[in-house]
Formats: C-alpha cells, structure tokens, sequence
C-alpha cells in the first residue's frame, strides 16, 4: 500500500467526482426554488404539474442512464465524463433563463440527462482505476461529492432567498425578489462547480480497463505504474488480460442473458430500486413539506434544510472511514435494519400529531443510518460487482432502474401523500426496507478487499 500514488489518485477521484457533486447540486436546487417558481409559473394549486417539475430532471436521467454504459463501452469513460459537464453547464443556464413552464420542464430534463450519465460513469470509472484494498473509500469520494453537491445547492438557496415575512400573501411573494429573481439564481449558481468540471476532466487518464477493452495494454500499463509501480502494474495488467481473454461480442451476449449474467446483474436492479424506494430522498425533494408538517415556517425552512445537509456530510464521512474495514454487506444491513425502526416511529408520530423537535430528530437519525450505509455503499457495490466485458451496459442498467424508481416514487409521492397520508407512506418505506434487509442477507455476497477481476471470478465461479 506504500507504494501507491494516492496523490494521483485522490485528484483523477476527485475531478471525476465532481460528476457527482454536479448531480447533488442539479438534484436538490429544485427543492429550494419549489416555493417560488411554482408561484412564478403558476402551478401552485397542480399538483401533477408540481409532481412533474419535481420529477421531469428523472426523465432525463433515465436516458442518460440507458445509454451511457454502452456509449461508454464504445467511445470511453473520459468522453461521456465530457458530455455530462456540457449538459449541466448548459442547464444551468436554460433553467435560470426560463420564462414558461415548458422551456423550465426542457432545460430540467436535458440537467437530467447530465445526472443520468454522472451517476453511471463517475463510480464506474473511480472503481476501474482504484486499487482494491481502498476502493470502497475511493467510490465513497464519489458520494461524498454528492453529499456536497447536496449541502451546497441548501446553502446557496438559504443565501440567494431573501427572508419572507411570515404575513406575505401568495402574491406578495411571486411579486418578490426571491418569486421573480431569486429562484433562477439558484439554479446558476451551478454554472460554478459545472465550467470546473468541463475544464478538468480532459486532464485525467482514461480507464485502464476501457483501454483494455480496447486492446491498448500498452497505455494501460502505463496508467498502473503511475498509480502503484511497476509490479502492481504487471499483476494487474495478466488479471485484466485473463478477464478478457475471450471478448468477442457472442461471449459478451451470453454473459449477459446467461443464468449467472442475469443473477449478477438482477442483484444489481434489486439494489439500486432499494436504495430510492427506502424513501429518504423524499426528504430531500419535499422538504418544505416534510418541515412545514413538523411544525416549522418557511423562513425555518432554509436553515433546517441545511442542517439535514451536514449531517448527511458527516455520516458520509463516516462511511468512508468504515466500507474497506466493516465491508459492504454489513454496513448495508445496519441501514436497512435500522430504517425499518427508524420509519414504523415515524409514521406513529405523524399518526399521533407529534411534531417539531421529536420528529425532526427522527429525521436526522434517518439521514444519518442512510449517509453511511446504503447512500454510499450501494454506488460502491453496483461499480464493482460486474465482470470487465459487460460493466458498462450492466451499471446503465442498474442506473437505469434507480432513475426509473426515482422518477416513479418522485412523480407519484403528492398522491400517495393525499391517499394514504404522511404515517401510511413511512409505514409504506419501512415495509421496503424490511425486505430490502432480507434480500441483502440472502442474496449479496461481500465483496471488500478483491480485486475487479475476483469479484467476477466470485460470481461467476457459482
């Protein structure tokens, strides 16, 4: 371990990383915006309008997922890492510059597909260049950024608003700065982390493993002997040579739809559904709600949304700390296990009417469990478990699913709420999460301190 660059490595990490701190950002600005744009376009008293600007980004990030993996199979990591740095520069202008419904919901899906490529390529890449026995920590940067995207999209909406009285009317408040101005700053303000992203990335390598696909072993031993010197580099470089042994596009075909294919990759679907369906990112995406509901104004709003940020900062931090020492199956089942709890008191306190600080301190425990356990460690498991010749179409359709189940729980949450209220839903998440736990004990081997190529060998060894 002495032998590696981890100078190298922390800075292609963090600059692939900052894909996932743009699609924090692109993910979260809305919630804060939601209060007067709904007012600036009209859709106030809508709620499907309101599901559908919450939920029109995910469309676009279920495209972006579909054909990333491939595309980048066929033109490279670094290429689609380009493209998604376009897409939200390009986004965050639209969308700031918005005057209708129409041409906000188009400039949000086309952020969407910038997050939909992000969220496939940036782990994937982090996980083929990282050596094994720090890999979990190094994917986890990748969430880390995402957390920080997060707690900074909370932050900026705290500083761009400008405090409302409590008495404001609905017009008052469309007739303000924050209702005419404000908003669109919010969404801008991404143009900062998004130009340093475009600018970057065209400084680090591409995959090693892409490049092995590509036959180029020559450019993918250079790569590892910069990461960990010249033996690391040989070892690595006959490993990779092995998996790819037999690369023909029959082989690839059939590991695909063949029994152990299908497990692999249907183990990978089952966890990235879980992962949105545990229902944390409604927390997230309806804040004011969930706050209001609690017993807090609008001009709390801000300040108990950035609160709920640092915590998930923190106890991502913590997940760093733990992934290569506690591994990924035991850190999964403590969050599960513990979001079951967590959610069945939830429900009974909105059942009962209790409010304010015991239900917001339910909260936080729940942002906590989720920040170091299934936020991060799904990311790391789904960029790790797939074999060399088919990662790139199996994470786009793992990602593919997440986004479908987020667009599905984002897009239907203002219904559900009304049919089956606040304490039904949480009941509804901690049932999820209940049988995400028996799944993950029964299905997910552990897969901390193995290489790339022994966790393929692992899986399709059974």
């Amino acid at each position: 371990m002495k032998n590696f660059n981890y100078t190298f490595l922390m800075y292609i990490t963090l600059v692939a990383a900052l894909g996932g701190l743009l699609f924090g950002y692109d993910w979260v600005v809305i919630g804060g915006a939601k209060p007067f744009y709904e007012l600036y376009f009209g859709i106030a008293d809508s709620p499907s309008f309101q599901g559908w600007a919450m939920s029109s980004a995910l469309v676009g990030c279920v495209a972006g997922a579909m054909f990333s993996g491939k595309l980048s199979d066929l033109y490279g990591r670094r290429l689609l890492l380009i493209v998604a740095a376009i897409l939200f520069n390009l986004s965050a202008i639209g969308t700031g510059f918005s005057e209708s419904f129409s041409v906000f919901i188009l400039w949000r899906i086309v952020g969407g597909v910038g997050i939909g490529v992000a969220s496939t390529i940036s782990p994937l890449y982090i996980a083929e260049i990282a050596p094994q026995k720090t890999r979990g920590f190094f994917v986890s940067i990748n969430q880390l950024t995402v957390v920080i995207g997060i707690l900074a999209a909370q932050i900026a909406n705290m500083l761009i608003s400008h405090e409302i009285p409590e008495s404001y009317s609905s017009v008052e408040i469309l007739n303000s700065w924050n209702g005419q101005v404000g908003w669109r700053y919010m969404f801008w303000a991404e143009l900062i982390p998004a130009i340093l992203f475009f600018g970057l990335v065209f400084f680090i390598p591409e995959s090693p493993r892409y490049l092995a696909k590509q036959n180029k072993y020559g450019s993918v031993e250079k790569i590892l002997m910069k990461i960990g010197g010249v033996h690391y580099a040989k070892v690595a470089v006959q490993r990779i040579k092995e998996s790819f042994s037999d690369d023909s596009s029959k082989t690839k075909i059939n590991l695909l739809f063949n029994k152990k294919g299908m497990h692999i990759i249907a183990i990978g679907v089952v966890l990235a559904i879980l992962q949105q369906w545990c229902g944390i990112n409604i927390i997230f995406n309806y804040a004011q709600e969930i706050f209001v509901s609690a017993g807090y104004g609008i001009n709390d709003l801000f300040m108990n949304i950035v609160i709920t940020g640092s915590i998930n900062l923190v106890f991502t931090i913590v997940a760093m700390s733990t992934v290569d020492k506690l591994g990924r199956k035991k850190l999964m089942l403590i969050g599960y296990g513990s979001l079951t709890m967590i959610y069945a008191l939830v429900g009974y306190f909105y059942y009962t009417n209790i409010s304010g600080f015991p239900l917001l301190l339910l909260v936080m425990i729940a942002i906590a469990v989720y920040a170091m356990t299934m936020a991060p460690i799904t990311w790391v498991i789904l960029s790790e478990i797939f074999p060399n010749r088919i990662r790139g179409v199996a994470m786009s359709i793992s990602t593919f699913a997440l986004w479908m189940a987020s667009a599905l729980l984002v897009q239907t949450f203002p219904l559900l709420n009304d049919y089956f209220g606040t304490s039904g839903i949480f009941w509804l998440y901690g049932s999820i999460c209940a049988l995400g736990f028996i799944f993950i004990f029964k299905f997910l081997p552990e897969t901390k301190n193995k290489s790339l190529e022994d966790i393929e060998q692992q899986f399709l060894s059974k």
